[in-house]
């Protein structure tokens, strides 16, 4: 099921919010990582336990998109603001993001990022299930793909299930908030249970794992253009990942394009906290679900990616 169609109407403009902070930063010629979050019912608790837990220096920006009432003003940004030391913003159309802050949707919009800009148009009056946290999350799987990071806290219905299979198909990063700790599991359940999740954690664990995934080289470096000689030590751990899966499940992997299986590959790692191919080989080797996985992740991106020996 696509999502939403927004009205053609863009939100009006509100007057340049009274920052404390008077300078932004300026954006970083690297594509930083961007987290979506969305919430429904009992998300301003969710957020609040969330957010107070964040580092200030994770390099990521944070989204946060929560079904709200379209007829009242909200406080969310205000209230936000009092459970983090990062500058919190409600969007505004155009609203160029950055590293290190809070951005949270206006009521009565839907809110996508184009090219590192939100953009605010005005809901339908004939939509009365909202899908704004599903528009948001794929057109963030569109913008930063690897560097995508989507949160489903807790909530009604199955708002953002289909925006983390985006996510998850662009190479990012999933979660979902445990549905024991959520007030209304709904959302987080029906996350769950498509098999897209990474992650299934409290909010303060959530927050524990992103301030991980800041650090991990997969999130802090560029894609990589393939280098002319790899060193022999990760020549080796890559010739051992290619003969499990083949020897696991009779593809050989060797002909396909290089770069995008070194991604998947570290995409894997960051989910488990390793930083080296040899440290992945050895997990691999005593964990025949993980090369499951990896093998699952691997091949529906490489169907039509696949080149011939010598161009990859």
């Amino acid at each position: 099921m696509p999502p939403d169609r927004p009205s053609s109407r863009k939100a009006k403009p509100p007057s340049p919010p009274q920052d404390s902070d008077p300078a932004l930063p300026e954006l970083s010629a690297e594509r930083f990582p961007v987290v979506g979050i969305g919430a429904s019912a009992g998300g301003l608790e969710a957020f609040t336990q969330l957010l107070s837990h964040v580092p200030l220096d994770t390099g990521m920006a944070f989204v946060l998109v929560q079904h709200l009432d379209p007829s009242q003003k909200s406080l969310l940004s205000e209230i936000l603001a009092r459970t983090t030391r990062m500058p919190v913003h409600e969007a505004q159309e155009g609203m160029a993001i950055a590293p290190n802050r809070v951005y949270v949707i206006p009521p009565n919009v839907s809110m996508t990022l184009v090219q590192g800009c939100l953009h605010l148009t005005v809901r339908e009056r004939a939509q009365k299930v909202s899908k704004a946290i599903d528009t948001f999350f794929h057109s963030l799987a569109a913008e930063r793909g690897d560097r995508a990071i989507a949160v489903v806290l807790s909530g009604g219905d199955d708002d953002g299930t289909r925006g983390l299979e985006a996510v998850k198909a662009a190479g990012g990063i999933t979660f979902a908030q445990s549905e024991d700790s959520a007030q209304v599991s709904s959302m987080p359940h029906m996350a769950i249970a498509s098999g897209l999740v990474d992650f299934i954690l409290d909010p303060e664990a959530i927050a524990a794992e992103l301030a991980n995934i800041s650090r991990h080289p997969y999130v802090t470096t560029a894609a990589p253009s393939p280098p002319k000689e790899e060193p022999p030590e990760q020549t080796d751990a890559i010739s051992t990942i290619f003969a499990l899966l083949q020897s696991s499940f009779g593809v050989n992997f060797t002909h396909y394009k290089r770069t995008t299986l070194q991604r998947r590959i570290l995409r894997r790692m960051a989910l488990h906290r390793l930083e080296r191919p040899d440290e992945y080989t050895r997990h691999l080797q005593g964990n025949p679900t993980e090369v499951q996985a990896l093998y699952e992740e691997i091949l529906p991106g490489q169907e039509t990616g696949r080149t011939a020996p010598g161009q990859n």
